[in-house]
């Protein structure tokens, strides 16, 4: 079964041999592999396919929509995309189509242009109709609560349920604490793929081994309950046991497990979406510096997937002092940055540019300097979701915009 299905909906009024020879080449022209599946009048298998596309093929085809809706309605609850030729008045219908949709509070789109904008639109909706299929049902573990100073972070578990589906499984930070007793060997295991040339000063390189041990808690933790992404309560671990979680978190990001720091929900959340979307949980960091009249900004964190980076070196934690924080160098290029909210409601997706590195010893470790537009830069300063924002290699912006749309 391909991802794609095509149905039609055609009046009677029109010669059909014409019409087909006009759909076969626009189909043709939007699908020139063939890659979709052709169902025609026969919607038994609708809402089965990552992206259901409604043909309207001609003019007069409204009355036979609304006839079938119900039907429509009781196998999927997803948004209705009208794709049209242009031809037999199927823009005029299709329009109209969309105009009682909307007036009958459904959602829906017309897919009309180009070739080359109707295939790429088709992608980008195909591709957010996956990454939804893929997050449904997942589990998410918050491990101790999210940080005292995450004051605008607050979560309502129902909500995620209703919305995506997702189960949340609450972990005592005494678990985590318990769990990080593993033995050394264990802990061994897990060498995340560790660089032996990296540069570990004598303080960081006494660290490493409680690092691994950390790592391999928060996998036993993961095996244990089930989780598909986790969010980690990290600054507790100073104070508990005397290091920090940002290489562990740093390797389940490398595995595609997405992992957020501080106990930040909307953050995890955020990460989940993009793995799903892109491949990439993304680099959590929040914004030291902006120059709005720019748009340059200064990103920093002491945790970053292994896999964004073209290098990296061990450090101390920033703000401790202790344990094992990374000093990652990005590639420069194209980037989106993303973020959230916890209801899901609302969240800010802009493409940028990564322009450079930078180390400053009074930061975290990891610091990068993007360049967004100056109105997105502005954001930050007059209605930011939070602190915390993920970094994600490539442009994602409409497709991760989509995806929130969507899920609303």
């Amino acid at each position: 079964m391909n991802k794609i299905a095509v149905y039609t909906v055609t009046s009677g009024l029109h010669d059909e041999k014409a019409v087909k020879s006009l759909s076969d080449a626009f189909l043709k022209g939007i699908f020139p592999d063939g890659d979709f599946d052709y169902e025609g009048g026969d919607f038994s298998s609708f809402g089965s396919h990552a992206l259901d596309l409604i043909y309207v093929r001609t003019g007069g085809a409204e009355g036979i929509f609304k006839s079938i809706l119900p039907q429509l309605q009781a196998k999927s609850c997803k948004a209705f995309y009208l794709l049209t030729s242009g031809a037999s008045n199927s823009l005029a219908a299709s329009l109209e189509i969309l105009s009682y949709l909307r007036q009958n509070g459904l959602q829906g789109e017309v897919l009309h242009g180009s070739n080359e904008y109707v295939a790429g639109r088709i992608a980008l909706l195909c591709a957010a109709e996956q990454a939804l299929k893929t997050l449904e049902g997942m589990t998410l573990g918050v491990i101790g609560k999210p940080s005292d100073w995450l004051i605008s972070s607050g979560v309502d578990y129902s909500i995620l349920g209703k919305k995506l589906g997702l189960k949340m499984i609450d972990v005592p930070m005494e678990e985590m604490v318990a769990q990080i007793g593993v033995s050394a060997a264990e802990a061994s295991r897990h060498d995340m793929g560790i660089d032996a040339k990296a540069d570990v000063a004598e303080k960081v390189h006494t660290a490493l081994p409680g690092a691994r041990q950390i790592n391999a808690a928060l996998r036993a933790i993961v095996a244990k309950y089930g989780l598909n992404a986790l969010t980690l309560r990290c600054f507790d671990l100073l104070t508990a046991v005397g290091n920090t979680g940002c290489l562990a978190l740093a390797a389940l990001n490398t595995d595609g497990i997405p992992a957020s720091c501080e106990g930040d929900i909307p953050a995890l959340l955020s990460m989940m979406i993009s793995q799903a979307s892109t491949g990439h949980t993304g680099f959590q960091a929040n914004p030291a510096r902006i120059d709005v009249s720019t748009g340059e900004m200064l990103f920093a964190h002491c945790t970053v997937p292994f896999n964004m980076v073209s290098g990296y070196n061990f450090d101390t934690h920033f703000e401790s002092g202790i344990g094992v924080g990374i000093h990652g160098e990005l590639p420069a290029g194209p980037v989106t940055v993303f973020k959230v909210s916890g209801d899901l409601n609302r969240c800010f997706a802009a493409d940028g540019q990564l322009l450079r590195n930078q180390y400053e010893p009074n930061l975290c470790r990891t610091q990068v300097v993007l360049k967004l537009r100056p109105e997105e830069a502005r954001y930050f300063l007059t209605e930011p979701i939070g602190n915390h924002h993920i970094i994600i290699p490539g442009h994602h912006a409409a497709l991760l915009q989509h995806i929130v749309s969507s899920i609303n």
